[in-house]
């Protein structure tokens, strides 16, 4: 065979459910086959969490702008990275996708495509596309895992004697529409890390094997974490993450003390504390979802592009992601808190997120990256405006 043939895939029988922490579009308790199959428990409430606001903001914008393209978090072991990330699972507002559909397409996007394979082909015999909610798919990568149970795997010998069901999806496939979550990313294989980042950048997955092709949507924002003692990501797979948050150990004293006292009431009474912080989560999710519907409409002045571009010269950002990144990022910042154009402060606020990763590294400077990047953004944007009291 020279040519690629791309095969039409019918749907396999096996569970597509999004499970974390035992959580399931049909309610806590229901087990899955994903990697990320627990006993069912609650979720620690997002708002709960005690400081991190820096990990928190760059989760949150992703959410609302999902072209910032993922975060890389890093810190010590035992500051909360898995368990931040696993409490974004429960705030998220919840979307439709196709009945019976192994990528959770949307039926609003027939018309503008961005359906799988099977979608468009139903489509096509005039079958009517009907749709249920469920939460957003958050789905976590194991180390361990293979190529093949990353990007779905091809039964050739299936495939070429009787042409159906010859793909088995893997871990995209349940991430489409969703985030997909790597626990320790610097310790996953380089060449898996950078498959990827190519994938999220490009919302598709290609799975090839002896001479077939399989493609479907794999559109999924990429959260990383992982501990600063056990090594770096090279800075080419570091520089496609969108954000670099860093999440630090708490020193404040009265903080650390309600970190235990939060968490030691979630454990005595978890249905009640998450009662208690109903509220403040339904208030962030409707926030999140007025960001997103004003998101499109927010203005991105020339001026303030100009500003951008200056601050990524003066750090000497190799080519035009650090721009990019910092444009969307402000962006959402600009929905989130309902602004109608973006300003200097909020390219002030987000410019260590969007740059700290990519900064050349010299041997003989020992200057903190996020040292540099603030004076760098002090020279182009000026000092920060000092807040006048109030006159009693």
């Amino acid at each position: 065979m020279s040519e690629l043939t791309e095969l039409t895939i019918e749907p396999e029988e096996l569970e597509l459910a999004p499970v974390i922490n035992g959580n399931s579009p049909a309610g806590k308790g229901t087990k899955g086959k994903a990697d990320t199959q627990v006993e069912a428990s609650y979720v620690y409430p997002f708002t709960a969490i005690v400081g991190q606001e820096e990990m928190k903001l760059s989760l949150l914008l992703n959410v609302i702008d999902p072209r910032i393209s993922g975060v890389m978090i890093m810190g010590h072991r035992g500051t909360g990275k898995s368990t931040i990330v696993r409490a974004l699972a429960d705030l998220l507002p919840r979307i439709k996708i196709i009945n019976n559909c192994m990528y959770s397409c949307d039926p609003d996007t027939t018309k503008r495509g961005g359906l799988c394979r099977d979608c468009r082909d139903k489509l096509a015999r005039g079958q009517k596309l009907t749709g249920h909610i469920a939460p957003v798919p958050v789905v976590d990568l194991p180390l361990g895992a293979t190529e093949d149970r990353v990007c779905g795997t091809i039964d050739i010998e299936k495939a070429l004697s009787q042409g159906v069901k010859a793909f088995e999806p893997g871990l995209l496939a349940r991430a489409n529409r969703g985030f997909l979550y790597i626990d320790e990313v610097n310790l996953l294989e380089d060449h898996l890390v950078d498959v990827l980042l190519d994938v999220a950048a490009g919302g598709v997955n290609v799975v090839e094997r002896e001479g077939i092709s399989v493609r479907h949507p794999a559109r999924f924002v990429l959260v990383g974490s992982g501990n600063p003692e056990e090594g770096d990501l090279r800075p080419q797979l570091l520089d496609r993450f969108g954000l670099h948050a860093r999440i630090v150990t708490i020193l404040d004293l009265e903080q650390r003390v309600e970190i235990v006292k939060r968490r030691h009431t979630f454990e005595m009474n978890p249905a009640e504390f998450m009662a208690e912080y109903d509220p403040q989560q339904e208030a962030l999710r409707r926030k999140i979802k007025e960001a997103q519907r004003l998101l499109p409409k927010v203005e991105l002045p020339h001026e303030i592009l100009i500003k951008i571009a200056e601050l990524c010269l003066a750090l000497n950002i190799d080519g035009h992601r650090g721009e990019l990144t910092i444009a969307r990022t402000a962006t959402a910042l600009a929905a989130f808190n309902h602004k109608k154009a973006v300003t200097v402060e909020d390219v002030r606020q987000i410019a260590t997120l969007s740059l700290r990763h990519r900064l050349r590294k010299d041997p003989l400077d020992n200057t903190d990256s996020g040292v540099k990047i603030e004076q760098a953004v002090e020279k182009v944007l000026g000092p920060v405006p000092v807040k006048k009291s109030a006159k009693k």
